[in-house]
């Protein structure tokens, strides 16, 4: 990894990797070892797609994460589903409590994003921001906001 790092110019904090709640949760204690691994290196680490599967709070506190995504399927309904509004008020809480930054994905709606910005939401991402956009796109973007 160092070898890989070095060769492209790279360090470890240059990177942020993802990885799915439900591939953490195949393999937990190896998972943990081999984010580690990584983590040693610098890298940031994220959970991605939070919520979905089935993992244990007993897990998510040993994985030497950084970053928790709050997945689309929770955000879509905070609006009329009170019970997605309560699970993301309550994840944003607890993975705060645990040191962990936040994203929340396919806020798409003003109020979705007012929501999640009065429950200290750290990031978001989604449609009422931007599409997914090309690199170059994205710098334009980037420049002009």
């Amino acid at each position: 990894m160092d070898a890989a790092l070095k060769r492209h110019g790279l360090q470890g904090s240059d990177l942020e990797l993802e990885i799915t709640e439900s591939v953490a949760m195949e393999n937990p204690e190896r998972a943990i070892g081999q984010l580690q691994t990584l983590r040693d290196f610098g890298i940031q680490l994220a959970i991605d797609d939070f919520g979905t599967g089935y993992s244990s709070l007993a897990y998510l506190k040993r994985l030497p994460i950084q970053v928790l995504k709050l997945d689309r399927t929770f955000v879509r309904d905070i609006e009329t589903d009170p019970s997605d509004a309560e699970i993301s008020a309550a994840t944003l809480a607890l993975a705060h409590n645990l040191g962990l930054t936040v994203i929340a994905e396919g806020v798409e709606t003003e109020v979705q994003r007012d929501y999640l910005i009065q429950h200290q939401c750290d990031y978001m991402q989604g449609y009422l921001f931007s599409k997914p956009l090309p690199a170059a796109e994205a710098l334009a973007f980037i420049r002009a906001h």
